[in-house]
């Protein structure tokens, strides 16, 4: 298989009824059920699960910055596949509405619905910050 030697990645990002972004890329960095990872060219194979969190991606033209709502990160051969259920890159994200929705999901009661919903309109707000 050939691969681009001057980027070492190929990156797909990938929500359940879209590619997202899918491109040449130096280095990815998620988050995951056990902690941040970075990959580059050569990392080992690797499958683990992603929780609500930004993703950035060194493309060749700049940093990507996204946010992924969970789903999977699969890495091998220098091919890097994140999959999951809803994934937007910061530019599709509308600064307003994501905190909006912070403030909404701070005013639920205490318990895990109230926790996903904050972690994942910070990610988007940090997203778009980023990217700024």
């Amino acid at each position: 298989m050939a691969r681009d030697v001057g980027t070492g990645l190929h990156v797909e990002l990938v929500a359940a009824h879209r590619t997202v972004w899918s491109g040449a890329a130096s280095m990815v960095i998620a988050r995951t059920t056990e902690g941040d990872i970075g990959v580059l060219a050569g990392h080992a194979p690797l499958l683990s699960l992603l929780i609500d969190a930004e993703v950035e991606i060194a493309a060749e033209d700049g940093i990507v910055h996204a946010v992924v709502d969970g789903g999977f990160i699969s890495v091998a051969d220098d091919r890097v596949s994140i999959l999951s259920q809803h994934a937007l890159l910061a530019e599709e994200i509308h600064i307003d509405e994501a905190k909006a929705a912070l403030a909404a999901a701070e005013g639920l009661p205490t318990g895990d619905e109230r926790e996903v919903e904050i972690r994942r309109a910070s990610a988007r707000i940090r997203a778009v910050e980023k990217a700024g």
